[in-house]
């Protein structure tokens, strides 16, 4: 009885590991930063595969775009993403992606430039 109960908790407890959703690690610039420049590129890194679907970007709460996500091929850990800069404000960047166990992941973060 002892060792049934011992293998289902064991079971358990490696089966919530294995479903575990890949996690946001860093967004560059950290959210909240105040820069003094807009930066050429925003980074975002994950602790496991990520393909990202969509990433925008919008300025001071008017002017949104879509950022460009290149050609990935696969799931990957770390994105550098271009962006076009529209001048002193706030940026909120808001990215939405699929984990590489299947579930779909969104997560935002802002920045303002002087």
């Amino acid at each position: 009885m002892k060792y049934r109960l011992a293998l289902t908790v064991f079971l358990a407890l490696t089966s919530a590991q294995a479903l575990a959703h890949s996690e946001k690690e860093s967004m560059t610039p950290e959210n909240g930063a105040v820069l003094d420049a807009v930066p050429e590129t925003i980074g975002l890194r994950f602790n496991d595969g990520m393909r990202l679907t969509k990433v925008e970007m919008t300025h001071a709460e008017t002017h949104t775009e879509s950022l460009d996500l290149g050609t990935q091929s696969g799931f990957v850990k770390e994105f550098s993403l271009p962006l076009t800069s529209m001048g002193p404000g706030t940026y909120q960047i808001e990215w939405r992606g699929l984990g590489i166990d299947g579930h779909p992941m969104n997560g935002a973060f802002s920045f303002e430039v002087r």
